[in-house]
């Protein structure tokens, strides 16, 4: 593995990261292409549904490189496309253009790519290199693989929790986590694409579940309430985004940013939900509570990654918070904050 070749796949992974909150579930991907170790061309993908990564850094060249298409290697975060979607193969993109040498970090996981492109690509006299930085490239794109791989979205659990180890109290709201935690919080929403919380946390905390506090689009907001007992005023029901409201009692949809979906409360419930989610192309959630939802879901063994805030606060008693198993993969100080990230490895 040469280290120019690193030093250009690690710049596909920084284009990626900016469509970051706005492609899934699509994966992020990025792409540069070399002439003559310069590069005269780079892109990444921007949008659901939008051009993806190598047809922006193609679009990108100058008219009077044009020609040294013909010359030139392009490098991509991930395997590019074989299948028609909302766009074009990229693979016939790369072949129209006669790019000779293809160099990617990983194999797209969806099935009719893994690996298909490749064979592609060398069919049509392409070089084609891979697994440069491969574990990274991995990472990068580990919720499109979840989604594809699992029919599911990428699921994220968060919550805080006291230096004592509880999450809350019974029958009242408690903030523990501190201002920078909470910026964080909403930097995360923004590049989620559902959050879901549990009826108690709506009507106890009355969150609104925005990105207020950060900017770019707010999550598609899901609450659970079997029995329709939440308020109607409560922030949820605002209709200022997108909000679906699982129920056992109706099908309704009030206004296109607030639907009712009726299903049995019982262990099928999050599945469906998921399902759901995977049948409208929502491809990362973030379960924000309360304990017994989250419970609900580490119980079922549906989720990928957890984010806790720990903090100095003490409650002595309370609500205890979940225990995930295995150690943290990483750990970050927040002023008096420690952020654990868990990984599930199970």
């Amino acid at each position: 593995m040469s280290k120019l070749a690193e030093k250009y796949i690690r710049r596909c992974f920084d284009l990626a990261r900016l469509g970051r909150g706005k492609v899934a579930p699509n994966p992020m991907v990025g792409a540069v292409i070399v002439h003559d170790e310069k590069i005269i061309g780079e892109g990444y993908h921007k949008k659901y549904g939008e051009a993806h990564a190598e047809v922006n850094a193609v679009n990108s060249i100058r008219a009077e490189d044009r020609d040294k298409l013909s010359q030139s290697t392009i490098y991509i975060s991930l395997e590019p496309c074989c299948i028609h979607g909302n766009t074009p193969p990229c693979t016939e993109l790369i072949i129209k253009n006669r790019i000779p040498r293809v160099v990617f970090s990983c194999l797209d996981q969806t099935a009719g790519v893994k690996g298909k492109s490749v064979e592609i690509l060398r069919a049509a006299g392409c070089e084609v290199e891979v697994g440069i930085l491969e574990k990274e490239g991995m990472e990068l794109s580990k919720e499109r693989s979840v989604f594809t791989t699992q029919n599911r979205p990428y699921i994220i659990l968060k919550y805080a929790q006291s230096i004592d180890g509880f999450m809350g109290r019974k029958s009242q709201s408690v903030w523990l986590s501190n201002a920078l935690s909470k910026r964080l919080t909403h930097k995360w929403r923004s590049e989620i694409d559902a959050i879901i919380v549990g009826r108690n946390t709506a009507q106890l905390d009355n969150p609104q579940l925005s990105n207020r506090y950060y900017f770019g689009d707010s999550p598609l907001r899901i609450v659970l309430d079997k029995n329709l007992q939440l308020a109607p005023d409560l922030h949820l029901f605002d209709k200022k985004q997108k909000t679906w409201v699982f129920n056992s009692q109706k099908n309704e949809m009030i206004e296109e940013n607030l639907v009712y979906h009726q299903h049995a409360f019982d262990e099928s419930l999050i599945p469906h939900i998921l399902k759901k989610m995977y049948e409208h192309k929502y491809g990362i959630l973030m379960v924000e509570g309360g304990k017994q939802l989250l419970e609900s879901f580490i119980r079922l063994n549906l989720w990928d990654e957890a984010r806790v805030l720990k903090t100095p606060k003490l409650l002595a008693e309370g609500l205890l918070a979940p225990l995930l198993p295995g150690a943290p993969v990483l750990e970050k100080r927040l002023v008096d904050d420690r952020l654990l990230i868990y990984q599930n490895k199970g």
